[in-house]
C-alpha cells in the first residue's frame, strides 16, 4: 500500500467512548487561502520534525495535482455564430461523455445514462482544440476561442463560520500527554511571525476538554453552595459546616495522589466527575460523626469525651461504606472483565479503559478522605472545647502568679514599716 501514490496507511486502537478524533487538532483560519496553505504546511513541517512527540499527521489541504481549465471567449465564439451550449457538447465527448438518452433495465428500478466519449486514445486537449464547431460560417477549430490552461487542483475547500479554514491534526507519541503537547505547540505558535489575519484555535480533544472544565468548574461550585445552605441550616454552626466540606478537600487531594501513583493524567472529563462525585460521598461520613456528635452532647457528655466516642461508635459504619464501595470499584480501575457465559476472566477492553479515570479517581479519593475524616473531624469537633480549656488554664496562671506578686509586694511593704508590731513583719517575711 506505501508503494501507491496519495495512499497514506494509518493503523489505530479502537477508542472507546465518544469519538473526538485525534490527539491534537489546530485549526487555522484566514481570509486569505495563500496565508493558510503556506502555514498549514509549517505547522506540518514542525510536527514532522519531532518524530518522538508527534505521529499520524494529517491535513486538510487539497491534495496535490493539476487539472485543466476550458475558457470559452464568449464574444468570439458570438462573431462565430457558435454557443456555449454546442462548444460544451463536444467538450464532454472527449471528458465524462455526452449524455444521449436514459436506459432502465427490466431488474431495476433505477434509469441508467446512456453516454458517447471518444475512444480512450483521443481524450486530451488536443483533441479538443482541434475538435471542429458548426457555425453559419462552416466547421470552426474550437481553438479560435476556446483557451486551456494548467491550473493546481482543488477538491475541497472547508469553510467555518464562512472563513476559509485548515485543520492540522495529530497523535502523540507513546507514554505522552496530549495537554503538554498543546502547550508547548503553543509557545511555538507565539514564537514565530504569522501573516496579518491568521488566527489559530485548537479543537477535537483539547476544546472538549476545556468546556467540560468549565462545566465542572461551575457545577462542583454550584453543588458545594447547595451543601453549605442544606448544611448551615441543619447544624447552625458555621464551624460544623466547615468540618463536614473539609472532606471535599481531603477527598480531592486523594484523587490528586493517586493520579500520581498510578502514573494516570487528570482527565477533565472523567476525572473531573469522580472529583464531582466524591464530594456527597465523603461529605456523608462527616454528617455521621457530626451528627452522632451532637447527640452525645445533648445527652451531657464532655465535649472530649464525646468526640472520642462518636469516633468509636461510628467507625465499623463509615469504614464499610468506604470500603465496599472501594471493592466494588476495584475490577473498573484494574479494566478486570468476567465474560459470564464462557466464563472467562481477562484485563483490558475497549469498554472498561474508558471508566479507569473514574474509579481511580474516587478509590484514591475513597481512601484518603475516609481515613482523615477519622482522624480529623473528631479533632476537630474536640478542638475548642480543648481550646477552651487551654484558655481557661492559661487564665488562672496568669491570675496565680498576679496574686503571687501581689503578696510579695505587701509582704515587703509590710516588712519596711517600723509601725507594724515584729509579729506581724515576720509573718510577713
Amino acid at each position: 500500500m506505501a508503494d501507491i501514490a496519495g495512499v497514506v496507511v494509518e493503523v489505530r486502537e479502537l477508542a472507546g467512548g465518544p469519538p473526538s478524533g485525534k490527539d491534537i487538532k489546530l485549526q487555522v483560519t484566514s481570509n486569505n487561502r495563500e496565508d493558510i496553505t503556506a502555514a498549514a504546511k509549517k505547522i506540518r513541517a514542525y510536527l514532522e520534525a519531532d518524530t518522538k512527540s508527534f505521529r499520524d499527521i494529517d491535513d486538510d489541504l487539497p491534495l496535490p495535482g493539476y487539472e485543466y481549465a476550458l475558457t470559452i471567449d464568449r464574444e468570439e465564439a458570438g462573431r462565430y455564430g457558435t454557443d456555449i451550449l454546442s462548444a460544451g457538447t463536444l467538450i464532454q465527448l472527449a471528458t465524462t461523455g455526452a449524455k444521449v438518452g436514459t436506459y432502465r433495465p427490466s431488474d431495476s428500478e433505477d434509469e441508467i445514462d446512456i453516454r458517447v466519449r471518444l475512444p480512450e486514445d483521443q481524450r486530451s486537449i488536443s483533441t479538443i482544440e482541434n475538435m471542429r464547431v458548426p457555425t453559419a460560417q462552416g466547421l470552426v477549430p474550437m481553438s479560435n476561442f476556446l483557451t486551456a490552461k494548467v491550473e493546481p487542483q482543488v477538491n475541497v475547500l472547508y469553510r467555518y463560520d464562512g472563513i476559509p479554514s485548515v485543520f492540522v491534526k495529530a497523535n502523540v507519541g507513546e507514554g505522552m500527554f496530549a495537554t503538554d503537547k498543546v502547550n508547548a505547540l503553543q509557545k511555538w505558535l507565539d514564537s514565530e511571525k504569522w501573516p496579518e489575519g491568521l488566527n489559530f484555535r485548537f479543537r477535537g480533544a483539547d476544546e472538549d476538554q476545556n468546556e467540560f472544565g468549565a462545566f465542572l468548574g461551575r457545577a462542583m461550585l454550584a453543588s458545594i453552595f447547595m451543601m453549605f445552605m442544606i448544611l448551615i441550616v441543619e447544624y447552625n454552626s458555621f464551624y460544623h459546616v466547615m468540618i463536614t466540606l473539609s472532606a471535599v478537600v481531603m477527598s480531592t487531594v486523594g484523587v490528586l495522589l493517586g493520579m500520581s501513583i498510578t502514573g494516570q493524567y487528570f482527565s477533565m472529563i472523567m476525572t473531573g466527575t469522580g472529583v464531582i462525585s466524591l464530594g456527597g460521598v465523603v461529605v456523608s461520613h462527616s454528617i455521621v460523626l457530626i451528627d452522632t456528635y451532637h447527640r452525645l452532647s445533648e445527652a451531657g457528655q464532655n465535649p472530649i469525651e464525646a468526640a472520642i466516642r462518636t469516633c468509636a461508635q461510628r467507625m465499623r459504619p463509615v469504614l464499610l461504606t468506604s470500603v465496599t464501595a472501594m471493592l466494588g470499584l476495584l475490577p473498573l480501575m484494574f479494566e478486570l472483565n468476567v465474560d459470564f457465559f464462557t466464563r472467562h476472566m481477562f484485563i483490558g477492553s475497549q469498554t472498561s479503559a474508558w471508566w479507569v479515570h473514574l474509579s481511580t479517581a474516587m478509590v484514591f479519593g475513597l481512601l484518603l478522605a475516609t481515613v482523615l475524616t477519622l482522624i480529623l473531624t473528631p479533632i476537630l469537633l474536640a478542638a475548642p472545647e480543648v481550646w477552651r480549656q487551654g484558655r481557661h488554664a492559661r487564665r488562672e496562671r496568669r491570675a496565680a502568679r498576679k496574686a503571687a506578686k501581689l503578696a510579695q509586694k505587701q509582704g515587703k511593704a509590710v516588712a519596711a514599716n517600723d509601725d507594724y508590731p515584729d509579729e506581724m513583719k515576720e509573718a510577713a517575711e
